[in-house]
């Protein structure tokens, strides 16, 4: 698949860009539903953190495909993947690494950790202590990494994909709201329906032996560069002034509602700009609609937003009380 060239990088994408971009993401989408059965919805989320360049927090129980989806993700790309394990007893230099001193030649070494990758699978992030959470934000907004008072760069893209269990509290660190701003979005993983899950028991069980996350099947089809390219032209796709009015007054309403004591700031309009772009390239346009910022704006805005205690009391979700505000912020007509 040869990448077209962009004669400006601020000019709209041509229709060869958008052509390459939109096949390269049916593409990765049928790639990486080979390895995750279903859950469709859940694979366009994660292509559209993809092509927005954005980090994703993914929340599901057990056995609902998470890291299968971090790893089906990153085999489509040839790029350098690294899994963490967060556990109680992680520290911050096993993220990012730490300084050596070498006895033979009587000098201190830089030894990088896992983070220096592109793509970077958190697993169960909330299970380390904030320290070790927090080793994570500098690389996250800044694709950068301080060892030592020296500051090494990461090799873009860098995504990271973290994961962590809603229901499964004992021994678990609650991620701090300024970690939980640098994801772009916060995907719910849900049961598959049944016929899903009947096509996911034939597979699992048809002839394997255990039950390892197997990923052999998805093929290869991009590289950084290729996904750089992609992440450009999305970042390039016409957004009217009208839905840039919607966008603010919608980031606006969260912190007007009752239903929040904490509404989102100003990186939630960023973050609904940046996925709405990716979202209508996924659908194979050059421009944004209030459609695109509706279908998002869960993904986009449900980590950024705070219940108030007495909506919290009676049981109500963040989901809930946003779908409501949807429906009450006006839209624009296109």
């Amino acid at each position: 698949m040869n990448e077209p060239v962009d004669a400006s990088p601020t000019a709209p994408p041509s229709a060869a860009e958008l052509q390459w971009a939109g096949e390269l993401l049916q593409t990765l989408r049928t790639e990486i539903s080979r390895a995750l059965i279903g859950q469709q919805a859940v694979v366009e989320q994660a292509l559209i953190a993809l092509g927005a360049a954005g980090h994703v927090l993914i929340e599901g129980v057990p056995g609902l495909g998470k890291t299968l989806l971090a790893r089906a993700l990153a085999a489509c790309v040839n790029a350098r993947f690294a899994r963490i394990q967060f556990t109680a007893d992680l520290m911050p230099s096993d993220v990012t690494g730490h300084a050596l001193y070498n006895l033979r030649e009587e000098r201190f070494e830089i030894r990088r950790g896992p983070v220096f990758c592109h793509f970077l699978l958190a697993d169960e992030i909330n299970r380390a202590p904030a320290k070790t959470q927090a080793a994570l934000l500098e690389v996250m907004q800044e694709g950068q990494v301080t060892i030592e008072g020296q500051s090494f760069a990461l090799p873009p893209p860098f995504m990271t994909l973290a994961t962590q269990n809603p229901i499964e509290h004992e021994g678990t660190y609650p991620l701090p709201e300024a970690q939980l701003d640098r994801f772009l979005l916060k995907i719910q993983i849900d049961y598959p329906s049944a016929a899903e899950e009947a096509a996911l028991l034939r597979s699992v069980t048809g002839g394997r032996v255990g039950d390892k996350l197997d990923v052999s099947q998805v093929r290869t089809v991009a590289d950084p560069e290729a996904v750089l390219n992609l992440q450009h032209i999305a970042a390039r796709l016409r957004l009217d002034d009208a839905v840039l009015d919607y966008v603010v007054r919608l980031v606006a309403a969260t912190r007007q509602t009752p239903g929040f004591a904490i509404g989102a700031g100003p990186r939630g309009g960023i973050a609904l700009i940046r996925a709405a772009r990716a979202q209508a390239l996924l659908n194979d346009r050059d421009f944004v609609t209030p459609d695109d910022v509706k279908s998002i704006a869960k993904p986009a805005l449900r980590h950024r937003l705070t219940l108030a205690a007495e909506y919290e009391m009676e049981g109500a979700q963040v989901d809930e009380v946003l779908e409501e505000l949807l429906r009450r912020v006006a839209a624009p007509r296109m």
